[in-house]
C-alpha cells in the first residue's frame, strides 16, 4: 500500500498509524495486529507478554538513574469499529483501511478510519520506541476486544503489570483531560415469530433509510442526530394500518454505532401500494423537516422487490413494531455535577430478524455515569419488550470510572501541559465506555487519567483526526512521560 502519511510528524508514531491501518483488525480479529505488534517490540528491543485473552504488553527498563520513579502505563486498544454504508465495497477482514489527508484531517476512503484507537496505540508504541526520552519504568498495555464489549479488560488478571501511573490514549478531544467515564450494559430483546405464507394479493417492496451521519453512540448521542431504526419503526406503526406485512428486518450494525441505516422487506395489498408510496414520501419530508440540519443526507425511499417466501406473523409482527417504537432512545438526562456533560443515554443499536431461527431481535446500549440510573433505564427498556412479548436479557455491564480530583497524575498532567502551552487543559469526564473503570478494578492502586488528540465522528465512515492535534498530543505526552 502506498504510504500516504510519510511527512506528518511525529514521524514513527503516523508510521506506525498507517502500518495498523493496513492490517483488518475489526473487534474479535486482532491476530494480525497483535503479530505486528509483538515484532515491532522485537525489533525495538522491547520485552513483550501476550496473556490469556491475547492482550499485549510492552515493557521497557528505565532510563538509568531513573529507576526509582513511578512505572507508567500507557493503555489503548487494538481493535477497531468496522464501519460502512451499504454501497460500500469493502470486507473488513480482508481489505486495508485507506487513509488520506484532507485538509486539516486524515480520514479515510469510505470506512471508519481506526483512528479511535488506532493514534492512541502507535503513540504507545512509538514512545515505548523511542530513544530520545527519558523515562522511568514504562509498561504499554494494549486490550483486545473493547469495542464490541471490553473483553480484553474484563479479563486482565492481577499481577501482571508492574506500573503505578495508567495513562489511557483513548479519548478524542486534544486540550482536555479526563478523569471519569459512564458505565454501560447492553439490553437484548428477542421475539420469537411464526411464518405465515405472503398473501397472493399482495405486492412487495423494500423501504430504505440511508444517508444518516450516525457515530459514536455515547460521544455523539447529545448532537441530536437521527436514529435509523427508530425512524423505520416510526414509519412502520403508522403504515401499519395499510394491511402492511413484515418479513425482513435490518438496522444498524454495531451496539456502539448509531444507527445510519436501516432496510424492511414488506409486502402490502396491490390496491393500497400508491397509498404507501404517498406515506413514505410525507414521512421522507417529516424525516428531512425534524432532522434538516443535522441529517441534510437523510434519504428514505421505497422499491419494489421479489415476493418473500414468507412474513411475519401479524401478532408478533404488531409486538416487534410497538416494541421498538415504544423504547426510548437517545439522552435520558444530563449531569448536574458537570455541565454539559450526558448523565444517562441509550442508543436503540440494531433491530435484525433472522429467518433461519424465526426471531427478531432488539439491541440497546445503555450508558449512565450513576449506577442506578443505569439500573433504573434498564428497567425500563426491559419493562417495554416484556410488555411486547419478547424474552429480554442483558449483558456486558461494565462500571463506571469515578474521578479522582486529588489524582497525582492529573497535577502533573495539569502543570505540564500550562507550562507547555500556557493554558490550563479541561478536565472532564466522557460519557463513553473507557477501560479504566474496569482496569482499576484489577488495580485499584493504579493513579489513572485519559488524553488524546482531537478525534470527530469515530464509529461512522465520516470518522476523521485532527493532524496539528497529534503533534499537540505527543509532545505533551512525552514531556509528561519525562517529567513524572
Amino acid at each position: 500500500m502506498t504510504k500516504v502519511l510519510n511527512n506528518l510528524k511525529p514521524a514513527l508514531l503516523w508510521e506506525v498509524f498507517e502500518d495498523i491501518c493496513g492490517i483488518p483488525h475489526p473487534s474479535k480479529h486482532e491476530d494480525a495486529l497483535r503479530a505486528y505488534v509483538i515484532a515491532f517490540a522485537n525489533k525495538h528491543g522491547l520485552e513483550s507478554h501476550v496473556d490469556e485473552i491475547g492482550n499485549v504488553i510492552l515493557r521497557k527498563a528505565a532510563t538509568p538513574g531513573m529507576e526509582n520513579k513511578k512505572g507508567i502505563i500507557f493503555q489503548g486498544h487494538l481493535d477497531m469499529v468496522p464501519q460502512k454504508n451499504s454501497s460500500t465495497v469493502h470486507d473488513f477482514l480482508k481489505d486495508p483501511i485507506k487513509p488520506y489527508i484532507d485538509g486539516e484531517w486524515v480520514t479515510a476512503e469510505d470506512t471508519t478510519l481506526g483512528a479511535d484507537n488506532g493514534i492512541g496505540v502507535a503513540a504507545a508504541m512509538a514512545i515505548m520506541a523511542s530513544d530520545n526520552i527519558k523515562h522511568g519504568p514504562l509498561e504499554a498495555l494494549l486490550t483486545v476486544d473493547e469495542e464490541a464489549g471490553m473483553g480484553g479488560a474484563f479479563a486482565l488478571k492481577p499481577g501482571l503489570l508492574k506500573g503505578d501511573i495508567l495513562i489511557n490514549l483513548d479519548s478524542e478531544e486534544e486540550g482536555e483531560l479526563y478523569v471519569g467515564c459512564a458505565g454501560g450494559i447492553d439490553t437484548v430483546a428477542l421475539f420469537d415469530y411464526k411464518e405465515e405464507a405472503p398473501k397472493t394479493t399482495h405486492e412487495a417492496f423494500e423501504l430504505k433509510i440511508t444517508g444518516l451521519k450516525g457515530g459514536h453512540s455515547g460521544m455523539d448521542i447529545p448532537l441530536g442526530r437521527a436514529n435509523a431504526n427508530k425512524l423505520l419503526f416510526r414509519f412502520l406503526y403508522e403504515a401499519h394500518q395499510l394491511d402492511l406485512c413484515l418479513s425482513d428486518v435490518k438496522g444498524g450494525t454495531l451496539r456502539n454505532a448509531i444507527p445510519r441505516e436501516a432496510f424492511a422487506v414488506v409486502t402490502v395489498p396491490k390496491d393500497k401500494s400508491q397509498d404507501l408510496q404517498k406515506l413514505v414520501k410525507t414521512y421522507e419530508d417529516i424525516f428531512k423537516n425534524e432532522f434538516g440540519s443535522t441529517e441534510p443526507e437523510l434519504s428514505f425511499m421505497l422499491e419494489k422487490c421479489e415476493m418473500p417466501s414468507s412474513v411475519m406473523d401479524a401478532q408478533t409482527q404488531k409486538q416487534v413494531i410497538w416494541g421498538v417504537y415504544g423504547c426510548p432512545n437517545g439522552v435520558m438526562s444530563m449531569s448536574t455535577d458537570m455541565k454539559d456533560l450526558v448523565e444517562t443515554s441509550l442508543n436503540l443499536a440494531t433491530v435484525t430478524t433472522d429467518s433461519s431461527k424465526k426471531t427478531c431481535e432488539v439491541v440497546c446500549l445503555l450508558r449512565s455515569s450513576v449506577d442506578t440510573a443505569k439500573h433504573d433505564l434498564a428497567n425500563m427498556v426491559t419493562a417495554v419488550f416484556e410488555l411486547a412479548g419478547a424474552k429480554v436479557t442483558r449483558e456486558g455491564e461494565y462500571p463506571g470510572w469515578k474521578p479522582n480530583m486529588d489524582s497525582e497524575i492529573l497535577k502533573s498532567a495539569q502543570e505540564t501541559y500550562k507550562q507547555m502551552f500556557g493554558k490550563t487543559p479541561g478536565i472532564r469526564a466522557i460519557h463513553a465506555g473507557l477501560e479504566c473503570g474496569l482496569l482499576g478494578a484489577v488495580y485499584p492502586h493504579w493513579d489513572m487519567i485519559s488524553c488524546g488528540p482531537t478525534i470527530k465522528f469515530p464509529h461512522s465512515p465520516d470518522e476523521k483526526v485532527h493532524i496539528a492535534s497529534v503533534e499537540k498530543f505527543w509532545d505533551f505526552l512525552v514531556k509528561l512521560t519525562e517529567s513524572v
